[in-house]
Order: structure tokens, then C-alpha cells, then sequence
């Protein structure tokens, strides 16, 4: 592979340095789209950069850090379109700008006029000066060899524009992207490096599990009630959310990461971790809570009440069959969830069954699906933070943000929870038996 980009004849199969990338005639075309990328994602790069150039410092001269894969396709007249990369191509232009203030490159001829693409280019090249303004001259130095000697991106190139198209929508539309979870996964084990023995038992443990139920950990649990403790609305748990589950280094010299290290291995959903290993036992320790809480309302007599009312009074014997109740409606799917994610927050801070809290946190998620005729995400999201605009809900409490501050328990079973509505009667009989039986669990029927 030759290193001089003049002429243009590389072997795009092989992995090719920062520096010869910038310096190859490359074109952004008209179609693609603004340049996106944030202070965010500019932060991330610079950091990944550093953490490359402390690891080939320890490991070897020829170590390698891989950047990513690029896709071009070339024109008659030697030029390169950038099919998919221009995001990261950019942002690595901005920082050899930088460095080196003479650098010079073809794409440096490019107009740019999309007003998104102009102030993004402005605002990240600001972040960078201030970036690098806290770094010695030595460190500059260092990020310059990296562009020559340590980053790669893999580089293909087809002849026709079709098949540069077809061949991203392969990698970005048809591939299956790697889901939230799994990117957690490989963070963390990065984090773990300098113990392969630990880094091999976490994946030994990790590879023994459920993939859905993790998915469904995450998804339906634990990051609802991060955000809901907070008192602001879930989203999916998609790519983009990951960074709340990146956890702490250990060498971060911050006073709430010492905190996090002090009390490790206690978890607590609200709160956040040690990032390598704690993360996997922290996945490990909320699949068993997940399956305590659920336990507890099969087999605890005191929540027989509870129990009938989630499984539709049909006799079961194990999570699995309790789970897998089939519901007239997806309200009521929702609901069941909320009362899981509340319990579990609960369980989560005091490590306690109190029947009075338990039935209270019961009644409230139900009472919801009483008062909607249709239940979807959007009203478990309001409800859970208290948010109850036109009064629409019989109970206007804000339960994952009430929990996260109490200081006992019995400011959960102490709570007002009302259960009686004006008019009494919904027009739904599915509705209408969730009302009956909530009145009779807290005493306000007779059986």
C-alpha cells in the first residue's frame, strides 16, 4: 500500500492512516446530508484519541486503533464522494486544522453553505482550541504522531455510486445494529484491559444469560426509572442513551466517584457505578431483584389480592406463566410495568416488603388504568413524574421521586393513595373489576 495519496492507487481493503485519509482528493457530495456532529461527540473522539495513544505507550509500537470504516466512490475524475463517513472525516479535519494550522488537503476546497453544517464546524473547532488549551505541548505533539502512526479507518472504494449505496445500506439499514446493551458490553470490557482474568469470567457470566431479558431490563425497568426518579420523562433506550450506564472510572479523582467507589458492591438503580466489572455484576444483581419482586407476588399470601388482579385470577406457578398473561389490552401491559418499576425502586432502597407500601404502590399504578379509557406510554410517562395536566388522574403523585427521597419506608406506606372516583363506574368491565377489587384490597368494600 503505498503511503503518497497523489496518485491515488491504494488497496482500499487494507486499513490506511489519519493523515493519508485527509490528504486524498475527497468530496463531500451534494447529497449527503449537514455535518451533525456536537461538543458531545468531539469530546468522545478526543478522548477515545488519548485513551488510543496511552494504550500503544504500554502495549507496543505497532499497536493500532481502528476509527472505523469508510465508503467512497470514486469519480472518472479521481475524485472521492464520501458515501458514509463525512461525520467522522470532518471532525478529524477540524482537529489536524488545529494541530497543524498549516495542514493542507484537497476537501479544504470544499463550500460548505448548509447553515446546520457551518455552525456545527464553528462551534466544535472552538471546542477544540479549549480542549486542547489544557494540554502541554508534548500531548499535542503526541495526538499529531497519532494521526501518522497509531488511528486507521478502513477504506472502501467501488467504481459505480449504486453500489457505494447499496453497500451502506448493508452496513447501516440491513445489519443488524448492535443493540444498547451489547455496546455497553464492549465499553466495559475495554474498561477492564489491564484484568483479562476478570474480563473473561465477566463474558463467561455475561454469555450465560438471557439477551432479551437483559434488553428488557434495561428497557423496561431500569432506565424508565433513572429518568422518572429525576422527574422527567423516559425515552427508548436506544445507542444514544448509553452514556447513563458508562459508570465511573476507578481513577476518576472526582468526590462522587470516590463515593461510588466507597460503596461499591451496593448498587442502587438512582445511582451511579464503577465502570468494568461492577457494571456486569450491577446487570446481574437487578435480574435478581427483578425476580425477587416477582416472586413476592406469587408466593406471598399478604399479596394473593395483588397477584389475582396481575394474573387475571387464573392459577399459576411460576414468574414465567405470571408473565405471560395475556391482557385484553396493552393498558393494561402498561400498568403491570408500572407497578414493577415501582416496586422495584422501592425494593431497591429499602429491601423490604411492607404489605401497607406494597398494596400502595399497587394501587396507585392500577388506578391509572382505571382512569384512562385507552393507556399508553405517553400517560405512564406523565403519570410517573406527577405531571397531571386537566386533572385527569385520581392520583396526582410524583412515586419514583417520592421514593428516591424518603428517608423510611413507611413515608411510602403512609402515603394517600385515593381509590374512589366520581362517577363509580368506568363503562368497562375490565375497568370496572380493577376498580372493585383495588376498593375491597384497601377496605373500602365489603367481600
Amino acid at each position: 500500500m503505498t503511503s503518497h495519496c497523489n496518485n491515488q492507487r491504494l488497496k482500499f481493503d487494507k486499513p490506511q492512516n489519519i493523515t493519508n485519509l485527509l490528504k486524498m482528493k475527497l468530496n463531500i457530495p451534494d447529497y449527503q446530508r449537514p455535518y451533525k456532529w456536537k461538543i458531545k461527540n468531539i469530546e468522545e473522539l478526543l478522548n477515545d484519541i488519548s485513551i488510543a495513544i496511552e494504550d500503544a505507550g504500554k502495549y507496543s509500537e505497532t499497536f493500532k486503533y481502528r476509527v472505523g470504516t469508510i465508503i467512497l466512490h470514486e469519480n472518472d475524475d479521481g475524485i472521492f464522494d464520501i458515501v458514509d463517513g463525512q461525520q467522522r472525516i470532518i471532525s478529524l479535519l477540524l482537529i489536524s486544522l488545529y494541530l497543524v494550522p498549516d495542514f493542507s488537503a484537497p476537501i479544504l476546497e470544499k463550500q460548505f453553505t448548509n447553515k446546520e453544517t457551518q455552525t456545527n464546524i464553528h462551534t466544535n473547532y472552538i471546542f477544540i482550541k479549549e480542549w486542547f488549551s489544557f494540554k502541554r505541548d508534548e500531548d499535542k505533539k503526541k495526538f499529531i504522531r497519532a494521526f501518522d502512526e497509531i488511528l486507521e479507518v478502513v477504506l472502501v472504494s467501488v467504481e459505480k455510486v449504486s453500489e457505494a449505496f447499496q453497500l451502506f445500506d448493508s452496513q447501516n439499514t440491513r445489519g443488524k445494529a448492535l443493540d444498547p446493551h451489547d455496546l455497553l458490553k464492549a465499553y466495559h470490557l475495554r474498561e477492564m484491559k489491564e484484568y483479562p482474568y476478570e474480563m473473561q469470567h465477566a463474558v463467561t457470566k455475561w454469555e450465560g444469560k438471557d439477551t432479551f431479558l437483559i434488553r428488557e431490563l434495561f428497557d423496561i425497568y431500569l432506565f424508565p426509572i433513572w429518568n422518572w426518579s429525576r422527574g422527567i420523562k423516559s425515552r427508548p433506550f436506544t445507542a444514544k442513551e448509553i452514556d447513563t450506564y458508562k459508570g465511573v472510572p476507578e481513577s476518576l479523582p472526582y468526590t462522587y466517584a470516590h463515593r461510588a467507589r466507597k460503596a461499591m458492591p451496593c448498587f442502587q438503580i438512582t445511582e451511579t457505578f464503577i465502570s468494568g466489572n461492577d457494571f456486569f455484576e450491577m446487570v446481574e444483581h437487578y435480574l435478581h431483584l427483578l425476580t425477587d419482586i416477582k416472586t413476592e407476588i406469587l408466593k406471598n399470601k399478604y399479596f394473593s389480592e395483588i397477584k389475582a388482579i396481575i394474573c387475571r385470577n387464573k392459577e399459576v406457578s411460576s414468574i414465567k406463566e405470571m408473565d405471560s398473561i395475556k391482557y385484553g389490552s396493552a393498558g393494561f401491559t402498561y400498568a403491570r410495568n408500572l407497578f414493577y418499576c415501582a416496586l422495584l425502586c422501592y425494593y431497591d432502597k429499602f429491601h423490604n416488603f411492607d404489605v401497607m407500601a406494597v398494596k400502595k404502590i399497587f394501587t396507585w399504578a392500577f388506578m391509572l388504568r382505571v382512569d384512562m379509557d385507552t393507556l399508553g406510554f405517553d400517560s405512564i410517562n406523565k403519570y410517573a413524574i406527577g405531571n397531571n395536566d386537566n386533572f385527569r388522574y385520581t392520583n396526582s403523585i410524583a412515586m419514583f421521586s417520592k421514593i428516591s427521597v424518603a428517608r423510611l419506608h413507611n413515608e411510602i406506606s403512609s402515603l394517600q393513595i385515593k381509590v374512589k372516583r366520581e362517577p363509580n363506574t368506568t363503562n368497562n368491565e375490565m375497568r370496572d373489576d380493577i376498580h372493585r377489587k383495588l376498593k375491597f384490597m384497601n377496605g373500602l368494600l365489603e367481600d
